[in-house]
């Protein structure tokens, strides 16, 4: 199985006034995610901050992209992308839990929501009680499966930029009386600080994603019966540069990286896997069921899209 994995898109509205700023933004956004959705693999992850701000019409906009694609796409919500709507209405818009996990026969994948609700001035990551104590069930009951995770924050004092004030899920969250739970295999994906790095910690592997107006690349990571292989792949096109001084001119709230492509060991990985052998048929059988479920769509997981955020 392949997994394509995209870090923070930031995608933004344009003052439609901007001609330039407009054909610029169209020019940036249509190309990555073309380069993206075109790559060969059987579910397509955003880690969060997919929009700027989370407007109606930043998520409008840039669904109408990925869905002419006919992927299977999932969106991690990034702090971001709750800045200006509450998260219903988001979800309304996504078809998407907040969170959730999809439990094949030897893998999990689980998707957690980092994010606060509507505040600008905490772009910190937060986890409610009932999302916690959620988390913690689906890590004890996956045995010894191997736990692949999918979010927009780090943990704390884990990949670079995570020990930073507001750079990760709250110092004051537990993260690792979870995670210290897990048999096997656990490998924690996320973005958030913009810049690419690997961490082991304590039985993890935690791999960080750059956004992508720093750096044109995205990640594959394929799971083979004894491995699961993370690859970056950098796109090699000239529309992309091209753009963005007019998109630096006019776009707010986004400030460049310096120093956000790490070496090839912040890049790339290669995790043994420690629980059971999997069986690679088994897999995507599992997963083409899994994924037809209703369970994942948010009128059958409403429990899930009421966990609020807490200050």
């Amino acid at each position: 199985m392949r997994i394509a994995l995209i870090g923070d898109l930031h995608y933004h509205e344009a003052d439609q006034t901007l001609g330039n700023w407009v054909e610029a933004r169209d020019a940036f956004y249509k190309n990555m995610l073309h380069h993206f959705l075109s790559s060969e693999a059987d579910l397509y992850i955003s880690l969060g901050d997919l929009t700027n701000l989370g407007t109606k019409r930043e998520l409008q906009e840039v669904y109408e992209i990925i869905h002419s694609y006919e992927r299977r796409f999932h969106h991690v919500l990034g702090n971001h992308d709750t800045y200006t709507q509450p998260k219903k209405e988001i979800q309304k818009q996504t078809g998407q839990a907040c969170y959730y996990s999809i439990t094949m026969e030897d893998f999990i994948l689980v998707f957690l929501d980092t994010t606060r609700e509507m505040d600008v001035k905490n772009w910190g990551g937060w986890l409610g009680e009932e999302q916690l104590n959620w988390f913690e069930e689906v890590v004890q009951m996956s045995g010894t499966k191997p736990m692949l995770v999918f979010a927009h924050h780090p943990v704390h004092v884990t990949t670079t930029g995570s020990d930073r004030e507001k750079g990760s899920i709250d110092p004051s969250i537990d993260m690792w009386r979870i995670l210290r739970q897990k048999k096997g295999t656990g490998i924690y994906f996320n973005g958030h600080t913009h810049v690419d790095s690997i961490m082991e910690q304590d039985g993890w592997t935690f791999i960080q994603l750059s956004a992508c107006l720093d750096q044109h690349a995205y990640r594959i990571a394929e799971i083979t019966g004894e491995e699961v292989r993370v690859q970056a792949v950098d796109i090699i096109d000239s529309t992309l540069t091209d753009q963005l001084p007019e998109i630096f001119t006019y776009m707010n709230h986004f400030r460049a990286t310096p120093h956000a492509r790490g070496k090839q060991q912040e890049r790339e990985c290669c995790v043994q896997l420690l629980g059971e052998r999997l069986n690679e048929a088994d897999l995507f059988e599992a997963l083409e069921a899994e994924l037809n479920e209703e369970d994942l769509q948010i009128s059958a997981d409403t429990r899930h899209g009421g966990d609020k955020a807490h200050v």
